[in-house]
């Protein structure tokens, strides 16, 4: 098991209650994403900007969160796990039937003056969900049928986020899924199988006209940068290129990048979030950032190779997969590594919903490590 090879070293007394260094990484994760929300919102570092106060108050509610779930043993809270499912299927079935279109995707639903993301607090009763089914099938070992039914679980809310449609968010669901059956000791064979299956579904999606005009659009601009309009379907990457490439080692300074002040790059504070920080703080931003990204997957891994059980070291893995993709994604496609799909730099973007999941996740790994004493 890959967990095996990371090192784990016994603690005692409080200390050992508590990950300091996950909390500290987290912490500043998010402080960072607060300062570059108001830059890219409003061109200066404002506490008071309606971006950052509504992102106050999705931290306050995610910190909330995260704080109960690490006081509660994991193993209680993962009785929700089916509670939290059912809610989330319903809630992904709403949002095609009432949602706002936002961006081509039909994501979000309104409640008053409160606006969701049903497929962000998804990722959490999923996580719990296939967590809890897949140690349970685990005895004595992952059968086909075992496989099958994690698979099952999984495909459900899949199915109604490729309808919206969220190709980012679809990808993110499969690799937590082929993450935790790895991590239960699913045979390759059963996985390759897998992945035919999965290649056969692209293409009925294709077939069936799931995959949207703009969506082909941008796998193409992928795979032949020339293959697009630099006003159009190539706009989006070559202007993040642009910012990215404009930062230098050190960065155009504090409220000084272009790209930004004049609004080239789409989605700034969101999806390209990214290219903010690059642009202003250079490659040596970039690494800070993606350091403290490596810090919080590092404990995450240490968490789950040191759980009490395996239902504790899937919920510490599949958290850590969910947030190391969204990372990948988020970063690979502002300097072409993949292709433009739609997804928020966890814990850095704006966005209530992606930071209480976030938030939740870190919180199941803090009630891991609590456990294992």
């Amino acid at each position: 098991m890959v967990f095996e090879l990371v090192p784990v070293r016994r603690s005692t007394g409080r200390a050992r209650r508590r990950d300091t260094v996950l909390i500290g990484a987290t912490g500043a994760l998010v402080l960072i994403g607060m300062g570059v929300v108001s830059i890219a919102t409003t061109g200066r570092l404002d506490p008071s900007a309606p971006h950052v106060v509504r992102q106050t108050a999705a931290l306050a509610l995610g910190a909330g969160i995260a704080g109960a779930l690490a006081a509660v043993d994991h193993r209680r809270s993962a009785l929700l796990a089916p509670v939290l499912y059912a809610a989330a299927l319903v809630l992904l079935g709403l949002v095609l039937v009432v949602g706002s279109p936002v961006n081509g995707a039909r994501a979000w639903l309104h409640l008053g003056p409160v606006q969701f993301q049903p497929s962000e607090l998804a990722k959490v009763a999923v996580l719990m969900l296939l967590a809890l089914l897949t140690q349970e099938r685990r005895e004595p070992a992952l059968t086909p049928r075992g496989i099958a039914a994690v698979v099952a679980v999984a495909a459900a809310p899949m199915g109604l986020i490729l309808l919206q449609p969220d190709f980012g968010t679809f990808l993110v669901f499969g690799a937590l899924t082929v993450a935790l059956l790895l991590i239960a000791g699913a045979a390759v064979r059963h996985l390759l199988v897998l992945a035919v299956i999965a290649v056969v579904a692209t293409g009925l999606a294709w077939q069936l006209d799931l995959v949207e005009d703009y969506q082909v659009e941008r796998l193409a601009v992928f795979l032949d940068a020339d293959a697009g309009d630099p006003q159009g379907t190539a706009y989006n990457t070559i202007q993040a290129q642009i910012a990215v490439g404009a930062g230098g080692l050190f960065g155009r300074g504090l409220l000084a990048g272009e790209q930004t002040a004049l609004g080239y790059v789409p989605e700034h504070h969101t999806d390209f979030i990214f290219t903010v920080i690059a642009e202003e703080t250079g490659f040596a931003g970039a690494v800070v950032l993606l350091g403290l990204y490596a810090l919080v997957v590092w404990r995450g891994l240490r968490i789950a190779a040191a759980a009490p059980d395996m239902l504790g070291t899937l919920l510490a893995a599949g958290g850590v997969a969910v947030i190391a993709i969204q990372v990948f994604v988020a970063v690979g496609m502002t300097v072409g590594l993949v292709p433009v799909i739609g997804l928020p730099l966890p814990l850095v973007s704006y966005g209530g919903t992606s930071l209480v999941a976030s938030l939740a996740m870190i919180g199941l790994m803090l009630s891991v490590h609590r456990a294992a004493r």
